[in-house]
């Protein structure tokens, strides 16, 4: 029997008519059901009033974050088991935490239950808009505002506008918390000094070990702090350490520049400058002996130590301020004043007439 007289098997599912499955219809959108706030009015009134006492409640957060802010004492703190807190720090994320979340809720619940509710559909258009499409958004826009019933319900916008606007209460109270005003005698009694002062010992950072001159090695670095920091605590210490941080560097003085005006600064070629790069604060320490450079590891700044602390590379602009030092009766390192310039990087009210410039003496 030939192949083209040979019945198939069977038959495969498409050719079978029994396995095909007609279309499912459209189902269309689910029956709309009715909310409760809409068909019952007790509950739509309940809903109104849920709404007005959420936002009302956040003006009075508001108020109570102000009242916290300057009633609970900075050191005040608070105990949940082994856990301790700021209580200030409970207290103004507790009253403004809350006071945004009954915004949203009541938002939400707004939205959800006194809207209007029924259900559209759009197509999809090009990402332009057109001058219809414009005044379409404005027609929608306009059919929002009255679809929101605030023409009915006029003390929701006005809970809502308080609350808003009280919860700009808290933002300007904090930023009495970004510090001190910048004045003229803020900044003398603060970034513009150190604990640095005439007789203060200049110690080992780590161990807190006097150094004495005679111990130091010609292209030795250490990095120092003032003795006086030991007698501090806690933020107090941190910003002073930060401020008044050090490098001690002995190179030979026939081959450093010491110009006259600073040949009492130094103990035979010993010489102290700031850590803090005066780029933007970093901490520097990276030493070069032979060309007595130290470069700041963060935008490579350079600074000739050997020539006063000027600039020789890099995005700073003022030299390292030196720290005038001698020895005492012992024979261990001393300050002999404070810094004569400001440390650390600048800022638009530092007089900079004082800094230290190639060529100065």
């Amino acid at each position: 029997m030939s192949t083209d007289q040979m019945e198939p098997a069977g038959k495969t599912p498409e050719q079978d008519p029994s396995t095909v499955h007609p279309p499912i219809a459209d189902p269309g959108p689910e029956p709309y059901v009715d909310r409760y706030s809409d068909t019952d009015p007790e509950v739509g009134r309940r809903v109104y009033r849920q709404v007005v006492a959420m936002y009302g409640l956040a003006p009075v957060l508001a108020v109570a974050f102000v009242v916290c802010y300057f009633a609970i004492p900075r050191d005040a703190a608070v105990s949940f088991g082994p856990l301790h807190t700021s209580a200030m720090h409970l207290a103004l994320g507790g009253t403004a935490g809350l006071a945004i979340l009954l915004i949203g809720l009541a938002s939400i619940h707004w939205a959800k239950q006194i809207m209007e509710d029924r259900e559209i559909s759009e197509e999809r258009h090009p990402v332009a808009s057109s001058d219809e499409d414009r005044q379409a958004i404005a027609a929608a826009w306009k059919a929002g505002a009255e679809d929101s019933r605030l023409g009915r319900r006029k003390v929701i916008g006005l809970a809502l506008g308080s609350a808003l606007g009280a919860l700009a209460l808290p933002a300007v109270v904090s930023f009495a918390d970004l510090g001190p005003k910048p004045t003229a005698s803020m900044r003398a009694k603060t970034i513009e000094r150190t604990i640095w002062a005439e007789g203060v010992r200049l110690v080992n950072d780590i161990t807190y070990t006097p150094i004495k001159a005679s111990e130091m090695e010609i292209g030795q670095l250490v990095n120092a702090e003032p003795e006086n920091l030991a007698e501090m605590e806690g933020v107090h210490q941190q910003i002073e350490r930060a401020k008044a941080a050090i490098i001690i560097v002995r190179m030979d003085p026939d081959s450093i520049k010491i110009p006259d005006s600073r040949r009492d600064w130094q103990v035979g070629g010993i010489l102290s400058y700031s850590k803090i790069c005066t780029h933007v604060g970093c901490p520097i320490s990276l030493w070069e002996q032979q060309t007595h450079h130290l470069l700041c590891p963060c935008h490579q700044s350079t600074f000739d130590l050997g020539d006063s602390g000027v600039v020789v590379f890099g995005p700073a602009a003022r030299s390292l301020p030196q720290l005038p030092i001698t020895v005492d009766q012992q024979g261990y390192l001393v300050a002999r004043s404070d810094f004569t310039v400001p440390v650390g990087p600048s800022y638009f009210e530092r007089d900079s007439r004082h800094d230290f410039k190639k060529g100065d003496n």
